[in-house]
């Protein structure tokens, strides 16, 4: 795969809403497009200051792609476009206010914790899976 394929999804490592959007796009990812590091990861924190972002803020959902990023709910829609098939449709969302979409984003993000739980650390791949993990 080369720069411009690569497509890398930071997460939250211990967010357990996180993790869950980790296991369904590995599940749904055929052409095994995306690898994955949490953001509190070393290779997470070097891609977030390789791109001029916060090393510390944890509540964002981060897409790289090729020598581009996108962040909260841009890199949700673009990794729903990514799979591919009936998950294209999202891409609709896209057309409404960025700062709308955010603003819905945030809200979740500020209670994934509350509402989903949290892990005390990293989770860990399954081995079948350990090659798609930076």
């Amino acid at each position: 795969m080369n720069d411009k394929e690569t497509h890398i999804l930071l997460f939250d490592g211990v967010c357990n809403l996180c993790n869950g959007v980790v296991k369904f796009t590995i599940k749904r990812d055929h052409k095994k497009k995306f690898k994955f590091a949490a953001l509190q990861s070393d290779k997470g924190i070097a891609l977030l200051k390789q791109f001029g972002l916060a090393a510390d803020d944890f509540d964002s959902f981060v897409l790289i792609k090729g020598d581009k990023y996108y962040l909260r709910s841009s890199a949700g829609i673009m990794v729903l476009r990514e799979l591919g098939g009936i998950w294209k449709l999202a891409n609709i969302f896209i057309y409404l206010p960025e700062s709308i979409r955010d603003s819905v984003y945030n809200l979740i993000a500020k209670s994934r914790y509350g509402i989903f739980g949290k892990q005390d650390t990293c989770m860990m791949p399954k081995e079948e899976i350990k090659n798609r993990f930076l």
